[in-house]
């Protein structure tokens, strides 16, 4: 068990999180560093992976709830994402901005044979 408090500050004001932790770790082989490293990777992993998909796409915001629905356009999402990815598109919301409102220019990205060199930036 451990207590980790955030500090920050926003907007010039200093804020504080105060987080209560529960851990399989060994108590009298792990210290305070490594559980800080461990929590940091979680939160890491948590913030790569759902990133994208929290604030670009506001997937918590959408209303789509019924049948498969929700499990398809988290699907459509990941593919989105992915092939962004494999592109190496390095800012995914800016991508989706310029591919906005241009099919065509979307559907030859999406089709291409080499994204990698596909000039969606342009």
């Amino acid at each position: 068990m451990g207590k980790l408090v955030h500090t920050w500050t926003d907007k010039g004001q200093d804020k504080s999180e105060t987080s209560y932790l529960i851990s399989s770790l060994p108590e009298e082989t792990t210290c305070a560093a490594e559980l800080l490293q461990t929590i940091r990777g979680h939160w890491g992993i948590e913030n790569r992976l759902h990133w994208v998909r929290d604030v670009t796409f506001d997937e918590d915001r959408s209303q789509v709830r019924t049948r498969s629905a929700p499990q398809v356009m988290a699907a459509l999402r990941n593919c989105v994402i992915g092939i962004l990815h494999v592109s190496r598109v390095q800012n995914i919301a800016a991508a989706l901005r310029t591919l906005a409102g241009q099919c065509r220019r979307a559907l030859a990205f999406v089709t291409s044979r080499n994204p990698t060199r596909y000039p969606i930036m342009q």
